[in-house]
């Protein structure tokens, strides 16, 4: 293979392997956020770079190709991970429910038919809040916060909730529960998109709010954010929580080499756990079913 050749392949792998360092940098700045949502698309990238190296005889492949293999790791561990319904569970159904969906009855029927504990919605429009008024009978603790034009955020359950314990952020609704288990808090939340766009400032002016919630905490949520990124990492920090089981694809609308498990549910550090897909029913967002060991 001639110079020019050789000289295209070291440039190529110098930068992906810049961007995968920078993948990790979301906690110095947002654009590290943005890039870690290819994390693995950059590491892939890479390897394929290294192999091409190792076909002429470069140098520093092996050392490329041990660095895609170190990045994607957890990743596959995060999708791939074992998990295992526990028993006595809290069942928590989360939907983006899509601002312009045009029928809510095939939702309502799945809430229905999976009868969880408690719910976490976003894309809640003043048309999308009937959904709220469909699940009453077995969900009749609700509360909903206004968030920007694709709809607010919102959450139900079928426990009473603790009187003055209402609260709303800037993409987030949250209640604390009387429930079998003890006091529980319940968030929902909704990020903006990653940088460029507005999610850091976001998560800065949600922190504070998050902070304040003394006790354990459950969160259903379209974060906008892999599990990988920092954004997703301050928030269950904030909380002493963690995802509960599997990163799974909940949003595939940008195409197969882009798919994004972006809706997520945390618990409480050390809680056990298992989520399951459920159908679009209209939205642009799968839901997730999550039944967390508390």
């Amino acid at each position: 293979m001639g110079k020019s050749f050789r000289v295209v392949l070291a440039m190529l792998a110098g930068l992906a392997l810049c961007l995968l360092a920078f993948s990790f940098a979301g906690a110095l700045h947002p654009m590290g956020d943005s890039l870690a949502v290819l994390r693995w698309q950059i590491a892939s990238t890479l390897a394929l770079v290294a192999a091409a190296m190792r076909l002429v005889n470069m140098k520093g492949s092996s050392w490329l190709l041990l660095a895609a293999l170190l990045a994607v790791t957890p990743i596959l561990w995060a999708m791939l991970r074992p998990q295992a319904v526990p028993e006595d569970a809290v069942t928590l159904y989360q939907k983006n429910m899509l601002w312009s969906i045009g029928d809510h009855a095939p939702l309502i029927a799945d809430i229905h038919a999976t009868a969880p504990d408690v719910l976490t919605l976003q894309e809640v429009t003043d048309n999308n809040r009937a959904l709220l008024d469909g699940v009453r009978d077995i969900l009749p603790t609700q509360f909903w916060c206004r968030f920007q034009t694709v709809g607010g955020v919102a959450l139900a359950s079928r426990w009473p909730l603790i009187e003055g314990t209402e609260t709303c952020g800037v993409g987030l609704a949250a209640v604390q529960l009387e429930t079998p288990h003890g006091p529980l808090w319940l968030v929902s939340v909704h990020y903006y998109w990653p940088w460029p766009h507005g999610q850091a400032h976001q998560v800065e002016r949600l922190l504070p709010v998050l902070e304040t919630l003394q006790g354990r905490v459950v969160i259903g949520g379209d974060f906008n954010m892999v599990p990988w990124g920092s954004s997703v990492g301050r928030l269950a920090h904030a909380t002493n929580t963690e995802r509960i089981g599997r990163a799974l694809i909940s949003f595939a609308r940008l195409g197969p080499l882009l798919p994004l498990p972006i809706d997520q549910v945390h618990a409480p550090r050390g809680a056990t756990g298992a989520v399951t897909l459920r159908p679009l029913l209209g939205s642009d967002h799968h839901g997730l079913l999550a039944r967390i060991g508390l």
